[in-house]
């Protein structure tokens, strides 16, 4: 026993509350289905023995074996075959196209808020400054942790900002670390898409180590290499499928894990834990014709954007059981993410024209985000003679430090136009920026009668450059019976804009167009009527129940209602001549010969609802000596409204119907996943059907009399798709187990957008709201060894 309460010190609290974990081994040998409700869980609760069916709000739990099932080597791309709530853009723009973001409920990647083992998890340096749902994300970039490090996932559908602070308007992802002592795997995965490109290699190993007598070290490492894809139409200008732009940014990925925790004394434990990553990718960009620079590229070029990434976080802490009959816990987390922006196969046609030379590759800009945090945790039960149980308490504080530092580009990547396709940052765009965020908590809950329980939350915040805020949350659940139960939350959220939104500057640079970013706070933006941004403010509501209707059928439905005031989108878009005075003034120089050039700022712009339902269904047949079914299903029913609106300092409507479409229509009004899996001795076969509702956009016009119009846009429907996942394994050995499967068997392609609205008639797909990926089938291969 003393063994396994070592080995939990790690998960056992997130920032807004200590998290006093569940036995490790009740976890291990929990069915592995994802989101089955007996699960025990450590994210938003205190109780050491709750499960996700007894848990006050909705809970999703994930197990490795679930993870490793999907094919996916990204914890990303697992997590949006498992769960119906969550969601991924098919190809975001640029850089952010090089960062793996998700969405939950149909909100932004800013609304999920990110724990390793409970601590907060610092975010990515790389914003998405491109139009469309990720708009102005910078969220924890999920695939930066090696998926051989992960124990187990909780997935929490329910605001809880009174619990954790900023960002979890929409949920709270936890990725619990392995902490076995002993013991190990080693996967290798291959695989590549039907049309026998984005091959893709990977190798992950982990492993445990005792440390002392009853301590425990759990290593693990990762390699990934993913090659592009290609899936653009034919380039009108060339009549020929030179364009490679459409398609997955290669990327080759390195990460290492450590998790450890060991006993001081009979009643003290320390603990550590850390990730370490190292990204590189590129990202090819529009095609430029022969014509653009004859003279290095008589040919024609690609430019491609590459990313040099670098990204740590380490947490260590300590912990005890009995501080004058207080549990406590004193923990400090560092973290930082750095991004090298560069550019190669380019030019920069005004150098060459200035000098008669010019690089072809290029540092186009670096960006940092770092986060420091100190927290303090305290807990204990209180018999009060009044009540069927104990009352529990639990108080906090929270110090912590961000910083974001944007660098320079090299001078050739900013001189004149600058390099072609993305230029490089100038020094007055460059800057350090900071800001000291302190918080503190209270929670209580208790049993109001035997069948009746409730909790009660409430959270103190300060950011120094963005306010004060208070919230809290009510949560409650009522027991008929064993087979039986109803829960509900309420709840008041926010989450505070992020340094990035604030002081981020670019411009992207097509063949025929141009669109800069504006920092809010800049003189160029104040100009297009910009206002200091505010944090957003949330009420979120859940109404659910829990039941088994019949042995082992475990059911759970959820309906929830989310209001956001004062989101934060890309807004203020202005275009023309007044687009191009607010650019040159920040001192950014375009290009000659474009068709349209844009500038836009990032503003609290509209007010939105988010309502939908929940469903989740398990259920096992045992066939005899024909194995084992494992039944899975479940669902989710979203839709996004925009309620109101904002006007910028000019007295513009901040959004305009393409932005609004962007927040409203751009993620599926539904999607389900049915399936199961079957076992029988050495076989097992996972079978799952995916099906997702459709999407529309409000397309821009690339022909016709509305060309470029910013006013009058082209309704976009992509119809419902289903893809279909299959994987075959066979047990070797007890040890040895090899794999074969195909995502998206039978080779779905999303719908092909009106030749009107195609971009140079390369974008054949709609990058802003297509449901699934461009790319059709993928087969793979794996092969598991246990030690």
């Amino acid at each position: 026993m003393k063994h396994t309460k070592i080995a939990l010190a790690i998960s056992l609290l997130y920032t807004a509350a200590p998290v006093w974990a569940a036995d490790a081994d009740a976890i291990s040998n929990t069915p592995a289905a994802a989101g089955a409700i007996q699960d025990v869980v450590v994210t938003g609760t205190r109780d050491t023995q709750r499960s996700a069916g007894e848990s006050l709000s909705p809970i999703d739990v994930v197990s490795a074996k679930d993870l490793q099932r999907t094919g996916q080597t990204d914890l990303r791309d697992a997590l949006v075959k498992l769960l119906p709530s969550i969601s991924r853009l098919a190809q975001a723009g640029d850089a952010a196209n090089l960062t793996s973001a998700l969405t939950l409920r149909g909100l932004s990647p800013n609304h999920v808020l990110l724990l390793v083992n409970g601590k907060r998890r610092h975010t990515s340096a790389n914003i998405s400054a491109d139009s469309g749902s990720q708009q102005g994300a910078t969220p924890v970039d999920i695939d930066l942790i090696p998926v051989s490090a992960v124990d187990h996932i909780e997935v929490l559908r329910d605001g809880a900002a009174a619990q954790y602070g900023s960002d979890a308007i929409a949920g709270v992802i936890n990725i619990i670390l392995k902490n076995s002592s002993s013991g190990g795997n080693v996967t290798l995965t291959s695989g590549e898409y039907y049309k026998h490109d984005g091959f893709t290699l990977g190798g992950a190993t982990d492993a445990g180590i005792t440390l002392g007598e009853d301590g425990f070290l759990h290593l693990s490492a990762e390699y990934r290499r993913h090659e592009h894809s290609f899936r653009s139409g034919p380039d009108d200008r060339t009549g020929t499928y030179v364009n490679k732009i459409v398609g997955d940014p290669q990327i080759r990925r390195e990460s290492f894990g450590a998790n450890a925790g060991i006993s001081i004394s009979k009643d003290v434990e320390a603990y550590a834990f850390a990730t370490v990553a190292h990204r590189t990718g590129g990202s090819y960009q529009n095609f430029r014709l022969p014509s653009k620079l004859p003279q290095v590229y008589p040919n024609g070029f690609t430019p491609t954007e590459t990313s040099n990434e670098t990204d740590a976080g380490i947490t260590a802490g300590i912990k005890g059981t009995d501080l004058v009959g207080w549990r406590w816990d004193l923990s400090a987390t560092y973290g930082t993410d750095n991004v090298k922006i560069g550019m190669v196969d380019s030019a920069n046609t005004d150098l060459y024209a200035a000098t008669g030379a010019t690089p072809t590759s290029f540092h186009l800009s670096q960006f940092q985000n770092t986060q420091q945090a100190v927290n303090g945790d305290l807990a204990r039960s209180f018999e009060t003679g009044a009540l069927p149980a104990p009352l529990s308490v639990a108080l906090g504080s929270e110090f912590r430090r961000e910083t974001y530092d944007i660098g320079a580009g090299d001078t050739a990547s900013y001189f004149g136009s600058g390099a072609q396709a993305l230029p490089g940052l100038s020094p007055v765009s460059a800057g350090k920026h900071s800001r000291n965020i302190g918080a503190a908590y209270v929670d209580f809950s208790t049993k109001l009668t035997k069948q009746w329980e409730g909790e009660l939350a409430g959270r103190y915040e300060h950011y120094s450059d963005a306010g004060s805020t208070r919230n809290a949350k009510l949560s409650t659940r009522y027991e008929f019976d064993p087979r039986f139960a109803l829960r509900a939350t309420g709840s008041t959220g926010f989450r505070a804009p992020s340094l990035a939104q604030e002081y981020y500057t670019s411009l992207a640079v097509s063949p025929t167009t141009a669109g800069g970013q504006l920092a809010v706070n800049s003189d160029a933006a104040r100009k297009l009527g910009a206002t200091p941004l505010r944090p957003e403010k949330s009420r979120s509501f859940n109404l659910g129940l829990v039941a088994e209707p019949l042995d082992n059928l475990h059911v759970t439905v959820d309906a929830y209602r989310i209001d956001i005031r004062d989101r934060i989108v890309q807004g203020g878009t202005y275009s023309g001549a007044v687009a191009i005075a607010a650019l040159t003034g920040a001192g950014i120089n375009l290009p000659s010969g474009l068709s349209s050039v844009s500038a836009s700022y990032f503003a609290n712009g509209v007010d939105t609802r988010t309502q939908g339902l929940d469903l989740v269904l398990n259920y096992p047949t045992n066939l005899g000596s024909a194995g084992r079914i494992d039944w899975d299903a479940s669902a989710n029913i979203n839709n996004n409204k925009v309620t109101k609106v904002g006007i910028d300092g000019n007295g513009k409507t901040l959004l305009n119907a393409q932005q609004v479409g962007y927040l409203t229509t751009a993620t599926p009004k539904n999607k389900l996943i049915v399936g199961g899996a079957w076992t029988q001795e050495q076989w097992s076969v996972s079978l799952h059907a995916t099906r997702y509702g459709k999407t529309a956009t409000e397309a821009t016009f690339y022909s016709g009399p509305n060309i470029y119009s910013t006013s009058v846009f082209n309704h976009v429907e992509n119809s419902p798709k289903t893809i279909t996942d299959l994987e075959v394994r066979y047990a070797v050995t007890k040890k040895l187990q090899l794999a074969a499967g195909a995502n998206n068997l039978f080779n779905v392609y999303p719908d092909k957008v009106p030749a009107i609205s195609r971009y140079l008639g390369v974008y054949q797909y709609d990058t802003a709201s297509a449901q699934i990926p461009f790319n059709g089938g993928y087969y793979y291969v794996r092969a598991s060894y246990k030690f």
